[in-house]
This record gives structure tokens, sequence and C-alpha cells, in this order.
């Protein structure tokens, strides 16, 4: 474990002054959770708390997540980079994604840490992103990605597309319609993973996962990329109770 890139300057300064731009991934990303600020009632947690919260969380969680990952995808890197995009103005989220050389990345922003309300929170939050990779999500939303790109791309030829600029707009929103078609699906069988992963780095992923009832319900959209957040609760809760 070569361990987290952890960005706490800012941190400890929270809305103080403008931080210095942190660690962007260039791969791909997956977007998961973004809570709205200023949902959670009561004043923010001072920020030194969020800090070491933080920093206590990736040390406990992240060996665990490593050990579940090696042992459920043995030829994957599962050497999780922890990082903080501690860049202003960046919108409350954290994903999953990986570098070049196929390290798996876990992305908070400054202000999504802001809007935790305890440790166990964050771990959540933490396991689920953690677990986004060992399901390989990723490959697999890629894969469904180019397979809608292919069928758009041909139906627009049949239906008559005759120009390049119609037929890659008909691969385009293939791609989105195909990468969306299971993240519904990717979402709870993150949370289910997740779930496990916090519970054995000893928190409480059923306390974390009140999390969910302060971010915005996507209810059940067409092509949404995420499940209602009931629904996701109760894979959290059903999952801890089998443990």
């Amino acid at each position: 474990m070569r361990g987290a890139v952890l960005v706490l300057a800012a941190m400890l300064g929270l809305g103080a002054c403008a931080p210095a731009p942190g660690p962007v991934p260039t791969a791909t990303v997956e977007p998961v959770i973004a809570p709205a600020p200023g949902d959670r009632s009561g004043l923010p947690r001072d920020a030194r708390v969020v800090a070491r919260d933080f920093v206590t969380v990736v040390n406990v969680l992240e060996p665990v997540a490593e050990r579940e990952c090696r042992s459920r995808q043995p030829g994957f890197d599962c050497d999780f980079n922890i990082v903080v995009d501690d860049r202003p103005g960046i919108p409350p989220n954290a994903f999953q994604t990986v570098d070049d050389n196929g390290r798996p990345i876990i992305v908070f922003t400054l202000s999504l840490l802001a809007e935790t309300a305890n440790r166990d929170e964050i771990a959540f939050v933490m396991a689920h992103e953690a677990a986004h990779h060992i399901a390989g999500h990723l490959g697999r939303q890629r894969q469904v990605a180019t397979v809608g790109a292919v069928v758009f791309g041909q139906l627009a030829g049949a239906l008559g597309a005759n120009s390049e600029d119609a037929v890659r707009q008909a691969q385009e929103i293939g791609a989105a319609v195909g990468a969306r078609t299971y993240s519904k699906e990717f979402e709870l069988e993150a949370d289910a993973l997740g779930t496990i992963i916090a519970a054995r780095a000893g928190f409480d992923p059923v306390r974390g996962a009140e999390f969910f009832w302060r971010i915005p319900d996507p209810g059940d959209q067409f092509l949404g990329t995420h499940p209602p957040n009931a629904e996701r609760v109760a894979i959290v809760r059903r999952t801890a109770a089998g443990l």
C-alpha cells in the first residue's frame, strides 16, 4: 500500500481563501453521490474536525478495501489512491476513476466532505466508491456504452442518415443511453458491497447511509443514473442485517 494522497491545507481553511488546484484525474470518471449543499440542518462541522475524520477514515478503511479487492479481483490493481479535489467552487461530489496506469482513484470534493455529518458517512461514501472499482463498473460501463454507440450508429445509417455528423451524433446518443442502462444496477451493487467494506472496517454503514436522506432524490427517472434514495437505504439495511 503506497498510501493516499491527501490535500488537507484547504480543508483546514475551508472557505477562508482560494486554495490551489488539487489533483484532477484525467481518466473517465463516474459521478456517484452529489448532495445539495445546505440541506443538512444545523451549523456546518468545524473544518478541522472534518479533516481529522477524513484522515482517520482513510487510514482505517483503505487497507480493508484493498484486502476486499484482492480477495474478489486478484488481477486488479487494488492500491487505492484517495484524493481531495480542493479547487474552489466545485459542487459536492465523490467518484471513482483510474489513472493512466490503471491504479484506482477515489476523489472527494471539499464541499462534499463539508456536508458529511460524521465518520460513518465519510466511510460509507468511500467504501461505495471502492466498491465501484472492485465490481469493475467503469469497464462494464464502457462496454455497454460502446455497444450503444454501435447500435445507434447502425440504426442511423439504416434510417437514411447520409452524413458523418448525423451518424456521429447518433453514436454519441447511443453511447450515453448505453452508459446509463445499468447505472442504477451498478449503484445498488456498490451500495451493497460498500456496506460490507464499511462494516468490516469497523464503521456503521446504516448510520453512514443516513447521508442519502440529505441529497436530492432522483426518484425513478427514465435513464436516470441513480436509483431512489429509499431503495438505496433499504439495500444498505438489508445487507448490514445479514452480516
